[in-house]
């Protein structure tokens, strides 16, 4: 039933009765009459609205695409694709015209700020549709701020630059990522603070290069305390999330030593911060290096390591107080050890468990839906994430 010639409306009737729903019960989900429904899957009656191709879409959980065809991208791809071309135009833009700087006077710091935040917010709710609508308008925002060349404005600058960072890492958008994190680390420069904050992001970008953890380490050692005891909060939650990062690039390169040393340093710089905390946007603190550890078991290829460590940390109350977003992320990495162990099963739960509680973590994530394939693909695959795949179009 997968080819492009079937009709929609025979595509509408075996999804529903894959989904083991009568004509009656459909119709009632949707607010139309069985009558309604009948005339559609007999291919009576057509589906031309978009609207209404969502709303079939949603009941029998699955992507418009699996609807409109397999070679028609789904609706919330071609979305994707549109925001990000926005974006790619916003952060090329450099607020100068022939003449010189454009004039500015409607731009506020503060008005920058509270976008920023509301951005960041976003995101750590993993909203991830929503974020892409907002960056256009908050990069045009900073470039204008930028060129009155004020002073005051650059924390929102360089924050604005590394929340655009972060979803650009997660979307796959390597080069665009790179870019607006060069970008806060260029409005950084002078201040060890921000070109610390910067630099998080920037190992992200760059996690996949060795050097990078060369880079993070300067970062981190630059704002390092002497001694952690005399450390800030702040200070203490930048410094660990870099030697984090640094770690993490260890462990891809696959250097388990470097990996755990750098991990240790992090977890007593993470005892003194303590759980519960978003210092600059890290959420830095004794759990998340627990995940980074999880993590790093996972690229070094210990996935029994990582299942028993991931398995220990989520019965803690700590767990929960992590942002939306990083907990979804690190569901999707745990998927990948289940299938080292052997344990599919668990994996299509934990994948399944994302799509509940952060849809846009698999929906537009590549990463994730590239483990959703690779669970499905396999032979003793459950036919819940065979069914959940095959809605999103990737089996």
């Amino acid at each position: 039933m997968t080819g492009d010639s079937v009709p929609i409306g025979r595509r509408v009737a075996y999804l529903r009765a894959r989904r083991k729903l009568s004509q009656q019960s459909f119709a009632d989900r949707l607010g139309k009459s069985k009558s309604w429904v009948d005339k559609v899957e007999r291919g009576v009656r057509s589906l031309e609205r978009l609207s209404t191709i969502r709303e079939v879409a949603a009941v029998l959980r699955v992507d418009a695409a699996t609807l409109l065809g397999r070679d028609v991208r789904s609706v919330e791809l071609v979305e994707r694709a549109e925001g990000i071309f926005k974006v790619r135009a916003a952060l090329s833009a450099y607020g100068m015209t022939n003449s010189g700087l454009v004039a500015c006077r409607d731009a506020s710091p503060d008005q920058l700020g509270r976008a920023v935040g509301h951005a960041w917010t976003t995101y750590q709710h993993a909203r991830y549709p929503q974020l892409i609508e907002q960056l256009p308008v908050l990069l045009t925002g900073v470039q204008r701020l930028q060129a009155q060349e004020s002073g005051a404005e650059r924390t929102a600058v360089v924050e604005a630059y590394r929340v655009t960072a972060a979803l650009l890492v997660k979307l796959d958008e390597a080069s665009l990522a790179w870019l607006a994190a060069d970008r806060a680390m260029s409005a950084a420069i002078g201040d060890p603070v921000l070109l610390a904050c910067a630099a998080v992001q920037l190992g992200q970008v760059l996690r996949a290069s060795a050097r990078s953890r060369s880079v993070m380490l300067a970062a981190a050692y630059r704002i390092a305390p002497a001694d952690p005891n005399d450390g800030t909060p702040q200070e203490l939650s930048l410094c660990g999330s870099l030697l984090v990062q640094a770690a993490l690039t260890a462990a891809r390169a696959g250097n388990d030593r470097d990996a755990g040393g750098l991990l240790n340093e992090a977890t007593e710089m993470a005892m003194h911060v303590g759980d519960g905390h978003d210092h600059h946007h890290t959420a830095f603190g004794p759990v998340v290096v627990d995940l980074a550890r999880i993590t790093a078991a996972i690229e070094l290829g210990d996935g029994k390591r990582a299942v028993t460590q991931h398995e220990e940390v989520v019965e803690r109350e700590e767990w929960r107080w992590l942002p939306l977003e990083h907990r979804a992320a690190h569901l999707v990495d745990v998927a990948r050890a289940y299938l080292q162990v052997g344990d599919v099963i668990t994996a299509a739960r934990s994948l399944l468990l994302v799509d509940n509680i952060a849809p846009s973590e698999i929906r537009h994530r590549p990463a994730a839906r590239r483990v959703v394939a690779e669970v499905a693909q396999r032979a003793d695959a459950p036919t819940t994430i065979t069914d959940f795949a095959t809605g999103l179009g990737l089996v």
